[in-house]
This record gives structure tokens, C-alpha cells and sequence, in this order.
């Protein structure tokens, strides 16, 4: 009967095209899409249950304003453009270039060979489109040849020598007046560990530059229990500055969360003041045009909001939270491997609409070019902002890898990611980044790769914080 029939609520979007609904709808005025068959919407829940589930304890601290923080409140936080007027009612973002960009083109094969990739030369404009590879040196030069052929070149005081033929000067736009070979930014490949928790971002084979940014950092909680963090943010390759984006974004939920959980925020409200801290972080630049040749190294870009996608993990005792907006993934691999695996985050993306709704299959919605359109993002022009937390209590031990789609594109089920990562990986976090790494780059390398291994214990009976007695 109609009236037992699922009816959107208003700020609701079509599954079928994403555009916004009203109260009462029955069928999209946009594609005709009949929302009486559309499932109604599920809350924020993870992928497979881990251990037992969770009452949560009214959060002790406050939110970012002072009231008393409830254990999650919603998110819709709508936006401006960067000139202060109402967002346009899209609900659709391409990460990438949709006619060429691996993410947007999942038809592509992951194991395609990297001599696939058009090159570019290496005069032409860092982004003059997107990702290439820069063409090597002439066969016939005599940097190909032999690079002590070349009268060496003795740059000026604190200049830099070329990594490639050892002899030019790297001038101020990043290349070799010798050779023209780009160099290496110091976001091409970055890693940290930090204790019980450790990062890997590298650019990948096909982009020019990394656009990935991570956050990892520990504190205490008011117990004196430890509360570790990972923040792993990927730029909108579409957008302008998607690498400033997903830095801003990542210091600014990192930095929130450092400041929220000593002060005893339940973990679950904290990890939504991160998210709306990033998003916020995000948003101001797109008033700011960015310092020196920002700016000009987008002309090629469309002029859209700086944007990127975030998803972050916290450990406090024998709770799990995990917070996200857009398709970057949080997995868990349990160190006793007869134990399930389990992806604990569920994507905002074209392809995840379809398959939640009921129209394609998980293979058939994930084949179709149109399934890395992301339909969640932090950035000005976003729809609106939804922030999505889950929280877990484990009834083992194991691991949190947290990470973008430059790697699950290469391990996307959750027992695809238990085979690639390290046996050891508890032990050794920073190794088991550095493989994982790897095994995208071996893969391909289609996008910018970033990865935080988290290990999570189990504290013994009689063990851990007063988060533990939900």
C-alpha cells in the first residue's frame, strides 16, 4: 500500500540521480527514478559488526561551542561558494577528470601498464590536465647516455643539484635547467611512525604531484588511558588546490581531536567536531587564492572549491571510533587471521548509491564508469555536510587500516586487505604501511597512494578507560 511505501524526507537526494527531494515524493521530477522503491535511509552503521555492540555514555565534556555534547548530533552544515552566495544544488562530484582519471574510470584495469599514461613534456605546465608521466630524457642526449658527459653546473649558495643528472641547478618552479627533469616534492613520498601508530603517503606512478594528505598523534584521556589517532585525507583532483585541502583538513581534525579528548568528549561526539573542524578548515581556503604561484599552477583547473575527502580512526581503550566523508576507506584486519575481516566504512559514492538502493549489484554499479563520483565531500561547494561516525568494541585484537582509494582500488574487499597486510602488522605498523604501499604501486599506481596502520589491543579483564564500561 502507498502509505506503507518509504517516502523521502526534505533535504533527502534521489538515489538515482542525486538531485534533492521534497517531502512527500514519489518520484524524482529530475529522472522519473520511483522512490516508493527506494529502501528508506539506513543510519550510520558499519559494514560487518565487530565484537560486541555498544551503549554509549552520555559524552562527559562539551562541543566546540560549550553546550553539552550529546553522544552524536547531525551534521547538515550548509555552505557558500568562495564569493558568500548559496551553493548550487549538485550533489555529484567527480574525483578526477571523468573522461580520462583512473578513479573516475573504474572500466580501466588497476594492472594496466604504466607506459599507458600519456607523457607530457617536461616544459609543459604541472597541470596542465591532471596526471601524466614526464617524458624521460632524449635517447640521444648526452644525459641519457652519461651523465658525467655534462660540464657539471655548481649551483648558487643553498641551491639544489637535479636528483636525476646530478649536474643542473633546480630552479624556483621545481626543475632542472639542465636536464628539465621535475624534482621530487617533499609530499611525493612521506612517512611517520609514531608508537603504536605509523603512516606511508606516496604520489604514486601516474599523478604529477601528491594531493593525499595524514595526520597521526597520540594523547590522554582525563583516566590517563592513551588515545591514539590516524587521519588520512585525499584531495579532489577536480578541484583547485586539492592538496592544500586535504593538508588543511588533516591538521584541522588532528589538531581538534588533541584538543577534545583530554577534556573527556566521548571519542564518537569528537570525531564529529573533527570532521566539521576539517570541512571548516577546508572552506576558508576557498577565499584565500594561496601564496606565490598557487594560483597559476591551477589556471588549467576548473576554478572550483579547494576539496577532499577524509576519513580518521581513534583508539581510546577497547573502543574503536571510526568518522568519514566520501569514499576513503578504514578496514579491520584482526591479528588471529581465522578471525573476519571487515570494512567498517561505507562510501559516499555513485556506485555505493546504487547498490544501497538496489538498482545494480556491487560488481555492476563498481564496472560502470560513473562509480568514483563521490556524492560527500569537505569543501565550499559541498551539497551539504554529513559526517559519519561508527564506533566498535572489538573482542580482539587486530588492526585499523585506514586509507584512500589509491590503495583499496588494489584490495578492496576487507579479505583482499587481510592478504596484503604483513602477519606481523601489530608489531611492526610502519612496515606493514610501507607494504601496502607497495602493493598499490605494484598494482599500478593509477593514483596517489596513503595508508595508516593502527593497532588495536584488546586490554585485559579489569583493564582500560571509563569509555570501556559503556
Amino acid at each position: 500500500m502507498a502509505s506503507q511505501m518509504h517516502r523521502p524526507a526534505a533535504g533527502s537526494t534521489c538515489p538515482g540521480c542525486a538531485e534533492p527531494l521534497e517531502t512527500g515524493d514519489l518520484f524524482c521530477g529530475a529522472c522519473g527514478y520511483n522512490l516508493a522503491a527506494a529502501p528508506a535511509p539506513q543510519p550510520d552503521r558499519p559494514t560487518m559488526a565487530v565484537g560486541a555492540p555498544v551503549a554509549w555514555p552520555t559524552a562527559s565534556g562539551t562541543d566546540s561551542s560549550g553546550m553539552p555534547a550529546p553522544v552524536q548530533r547531525p551534521g547538515d552544515l550548509p555552505g557558500t561558494d568562495s564569493g558568500g552566495g548559496p551553493l548550487p544544488a549538485s550533489a555529484v562530484r567527480y574525483d578526477g577528470p571523468p573522461s580520462s582519471s583512473p578513479r573516475s574510470s573504474p572500466n580501466a584495469s588497476p594492472n594496466a601498464s604504466p607506459d599507458a599514461s600519456p607523457q607530457a613534456s617536461p616544459s609543459a605546465s604541472p597541470d596542465s590536465g591532471g596526471d601524466f608521466e614526464l617524458a624521460a630524457p632524449d635517447p640521444g642526449s648526452a644525459v641519457a647516455t652519461d651523465p658525467r658527459a655534462v660540464d657539471p653546473v655548481t649551483p648558487p649558495s643553498g641551491g639544489k643539484v637535479c636528483v636525476a643528472c646530478r649536474a643542473g641547478h633546480v630552479d624556483t618552479d621545481g626543475y632542472c635547467e639542465n636536464c628539465g627533469h621535475a624534482q621530487p616534492r617533499e609530499r611525493d613520498h612521506m612517512e611517520q611512525e609514531l608508537g603504536s601508530v605509523a603512516a606511508v603517503s606516496d604520489r604514486g606512478l601516474r599523478h604529477h604531484r601528491n594531493e593525499d594528505s595524514f595526520a597521526v598523534s597520540s594523547t590522554a584521556l582525563p583516566d590517563g588511558s592513551p588515545a591514539v589517532v590516524a587521519i588520512v585525507c585525499d584531495g579532489v583532483s577536480s578541484a583547485t588546490r586539492p592538496d592544500d585541502a586535504s593538508e588543511a583538513a588533516a591538521s584541522a581534525a588532528n589538531e581538534l581531536l588533541l584538543e577534545t579528548l583530554p577534556r573527556g568528549t566521548h571519542p564518537q561526539q569528537a570525531m564529529h567536531e573533527a570532521i566539521v573542524a576539517a570541512s571548516e578548515a577546508v572552506n576558508s581556503l576557498a577565499a584565500d587564492p594561496g601564496q606565490g604561484g598557487a594560483m597559476e599552477h591551477d589556471t588549467h583547473r576548473h576554478q572550483n572549491a579547494p576539496a577532499c575527502t577524509i576519513v580518521g580512526a581513534v583508539a581510546a581503550g577497547s573502543l574503536l571510533v571510526i568518522g568519514w566523508v566520501g569514499d576513503s576507506r578504514a578496514y579491520w584486519v584482526p591479528d588471529d587471521r581465522s578471525g573476519p575481516p571487515a570494512r567498517l566504512t561505507e562510501d559516499d559514492s555513485w556506485a555505493a548509491q546504487m547498490v544501497a538502493a538496489g538498482l545494480m549489484s556491487e560488481a555492476e554499479a563498481y564496472a560502470d564508469e560513473r562509480a568514483h563520483a563521490i556524492t560527500g565531500w569537505l569543501g565550499a561547494d559541498a551539497y551539504e555536510l554529513e559526517p559519519h561516525t561508527a564506533s566498535f568494541k572489538p573482542d580482539r585484537s587486530g588492526v585499523v587500516v585506514v586509507c584512500t582509494d589509491g590503495l583499496w582500488n588494489y584490495a578492496e574487499g576487507a579479505e583482499d586487505m587481510a592478504r596484503s597486510i604483513p602477519a606481523d602488522a601489530a608489531d611492526r605498523p610502519l612496515h606493514s604501511a610501507q607494504v601496502l604501499v607497495g602493493h598499490a604501486l605494484d598494482g599500478g599506481g593509477h593514483d596517489n597512494v596513503t595508508v595508516a596502520v593502527l593497532p588495536f589491543t584488546v586490554p585485559q579483564q579489569g583493564a582500560g578507560s571509563a569509555y570501556d564500561k559503556a
